[in-house]
């Protein structure tokens, strides 16, 4: 990826940065004080008029007060001027970030090149759009909303604005679509500028490897799955199949490749006139062993719907790659969907990279300082609260058992209940949200996770009310402060129960944060059991860690950053390529390199966008495949990387000659451009070139024994 500017150009964050912020901000204050004195229109001239970074920020906070009511306080002051600086402004739950990036939003949507506003869904892009649009109106900047149901002329119109507030997925899905117009005015966005991205955490680090992808056309519905899955759904683990030590990959025994074998009357699985089998058995064992019924995806409505980990929700238009979510609906029975081919495809990481000038703010992000500097060019400023921080945070209480953690949370719930005390407990799942409901049995409660996640605003606004008692999959990214009620305070505020440790402290923190907000009272703590996901699944292999969440949660956390720079080195090479292909395609489509007739402009179009599918297709397929070099002694990256740079030169040299087929074939036929359609998002696996070699050299070497292999 290439470096990512930011405001102002580039600027390190040091000592003399924050050292300075107390002088910024008297200065502000100071000419705050005197444009308070002024009329409207003065103001207004006043906004039209600054140059200068410390009046802009000056006059938009004037603007606030007298269109929301709000009065920016310090902290806010200093967070958006580490925005407008580009920085990440980490600021706790509940301290203003909505209204701290407003003026950095200003300052960059006067440049006229727009501004997009990243929020986590799209009821808080709507909300932002309405709580602060009085402020950008009052200025003289007009502001729009994306929302998923929306027309492409109302997109149009959306990103036009000088500021627009969306979330990634949205933004990345119109910059898909646009790729594959066929007339420049089917397009929705203008050049990409500036991006202030809420929840910069989630988007930059949690779903940076998450592809954004456009598919359409038909595929045919994959009856092997069905075939498959009533193999696998009656296999064992470890004697069937073993999972690796991270739990990401799994793998066939010998006994579970004999029965594969012996069950389609195939003599080798490893044969390469077996790849579809093999391939959709490993999916179908990944189904089965990995992927949990409401944990990692609910059924409703029929169909499969993955829960996003991270916050809890239903993420909406994501699958998983295709043979793996073919599995999950075999798996549950459900009717399978139609796949179609991918026609475009981009990961968030490499969307923000197409903006020149980015920023952020989330309450967690100083546990990934490495990260954001490495790989982004971001540094955290941490900005301070504007009242002390009274929650008290106990020590975790660890239990041998699952059983013994959740009668402990239930006597804890009954307990603080019965004072009039609210508590907000936070769980890993769907299926634990609801086992703890059933438990509470006469005590009052709001359960929310992803089967209702539509009522979060109001069910999370009561969850600091006397006697309240909430249930959550995730608060991360809620996007709703937690008001203490009447009389909340003196009982001590909000108590914060915690039923799990995530893999990621940021989540955690997220958790305790919901409490203590503003200088209120509150207090947290987290019931544990050594029977845990995070325990078991990672600490199992770590005997001097099984014990403690803290050590655990650093090392996944580092483990997930190799993870993550391991697949940045090959989705680059074809982000590359993408961004290649793509600048011929819009010189075509814009008129920079005429055709001599509107159907040769067409065709040629066309013709592109059929050969990037079928390229996609081609590397995906590579991709699969590439782990079996490493048995010849060569390197598999090196090895893809080269063979997807060749492959890349061909497809150059066919798109010509394929135009030229097709154009003659337009002479006798009425040219009709397809049309695409459906969008979703899916899940990249963890290590392309898989990290167990040890599932493929038991197989081989079983072969090899029998010299069935070789012959």
């Amino acid at each position: 990826m290439r470096c990512l500017f930011r405001f102002l150009g580039s600027h390190s964050h040091s000592p003399s940065v924050s050292s300075s912020a107390g002088e910024k901000i008297r200065r502000i204050n100071a000419r705050r004080a005197e444009l308070s004195e002024s009329s409207d229109d003065v103001l207004k001239a006043a906004g039209k008029e600054a140059e200068d970074l410390l009046e802009d920020i000056a006059v938009t906070a004037e603007v606030a007060r007298r269109t929301i009511g709000l009065d920016m306080f310090d902290v806010q002051i200093r967070g958006a001027l580490a925005l407008a600086e580009g920085r990440i402004a980490e600021m706790e739950t509940g301290e203003g970030k909505t209204l701290a990036a407003v003026p950095a939003i200003v300052w960059s949507a006067k440049q006229g090149l727009g501004v997009h506003v990243m929020t986590v869904n799209d009821y808080l892009a709507q909300r932002d759009t309405h709580w602060m649009g009085p402020i950008y109106k009052f200025l003289g900047l007009t502001v729009g909303c994306i929302q998923q149901n929306m027309t492409a002329a109302q997109r149009r119109q959306a990103y036009a604005c000088d500021i627009t507030y969306a979330t990634a997925n949205e933004v990345g899905f119109d910059y898909l679509r646009d790729q594959l117009a066929l007339h420049s005015s089917e397009q929705v966005h203008r050049l990409f500028a500036a991006a202030v991205i809420d929840e910069v955490d989630s988007i930059l680090i949690d779903e940076a490897r998450i592809p954004l992808v456009v598919a359409g056309g038909k595929s045919a519905q994959d009856a092997l799955a069905y075939r498959v899955d009533e193999i696998t759904r009656r296999f064992r683990p470890t004697l069937d199949y073993t999972i690796d030590e991270h739990g990401h990959n799994v793998a066939l025994t010998d006994d579970g490749i004999a029965a594969v074998e012996r069950a389609f009357g195939c003599d080798n699985l490893f044969d390469e006139s077996n790849l579809p089998l093999h391939t959709a058995v490993q999916d179908s064992l990944h189904a089965h062993a990995l992927l949990r019924r409401d944990v990692d995806y609910v059924v409703k409505d029929g169909a499969i719907q993955s829960v996003d980990e991270f916050k809890g929700r239903i993420a909406r238009d994501r699958r998983w790659p295709t043979g793996l979510h073919t599995a999950v609906e075999a798996k549950e029975r459900v009717a399978l969907k139609t796949q179609g081919c991918i026609l475009g495809s981009i990961t968030l990481q490499s969307l923000i990279a197409l903006y020149p000038q980015i920023c952020g703010m989330t309450g967690t992000a100083a546990t990934q300082a490495e990260e954001f500097r490495s790989v982004y060019e971001l540094d955290i400023e941490i900005i301070p609260t504007n009242r002390p921080v009274i929650r008290v945070d106990h020590p975790d209480v660890i239990f041998a058992t699952k059983e013994e953690e959740q009668q402990a949370v239930v006597e804890e719930i009954r307990l603080v209940h019965s004072t009039g005390r609210p508590v907000l407990v936070g769980t890993a799942s769907v299926e634990e949200s609801e086992q703890l409901s059933a438990r509470l049995g006469g005590i009052s409660h709001q359960v929310l996770n992803a089967r209702n996640d539509d009522e979060e605003a109001a069910i999370i606004a009561r969850a600091g009310q006397r006697a309240a008692v909430t249930i959550s999959t995730n608060m991360a990214g809620r996007g709703i402060d937690i008001q203490l009620g009447e009389g909340v305070a003196e009982l001590g505020g909000l108590y914060v129960i915690g039923t799990n440790k995530h893999e990621s402290r940021r989540i955690d923190n997220q958790l305790r944060g919901r409490a203590g907000r503003q200088g209120d009272p509150g207090s947290s703590r987290f019931f544990i059991s050594r029977e845990d996901n995070l325990l078991v699944k990672h600490g199992i292999n770590h005997p001097e860690l099984k014990h403690d969440p803290d050590s655990i949660q650093r090392a996944i956390e580092g483990h997930s950053l190799d993870i993550r720079q391991f697949l940045h080195k090959y989705e680059g090479v074809i982000e590359g390529q993408r961004q290649s292909l793509q600048r011929q395609r819009q010189d075509i489509l814009t008129g920079i390199r005429p055709r001599a007739s509107e159907t040769e402009r067409l065709v040629t179009l066309t013709t592109i966008d059929d050969l990037w599918s079928e390229h996609l297709a081609a590397v995906t397929e590579l991709r699969e495949g590439t782990h079996w070099v490493s048995y010849g002694g060569r390197d598999p990256l090196l090895e893809y990387l080269t063979n997807v740079h060749v492959m890349f030169e061909e497809l150059q040299n066919r798109i010509e000659e394929e135009v030229a087929r097709r154009m003659a074939k337009a002479k006798d036929e009425k040219f009709d451009a397809e049309q695409r359609g459906a969008t979703w998002t899916y899940l990249t696996t963890d290590q392309p070139f898989g990290t167990n070699t040890q599932r493929i050299f038991r197989g081989l070497m079983r072969k090899v024994k029998t010299r069935r292999f070789w012959d």
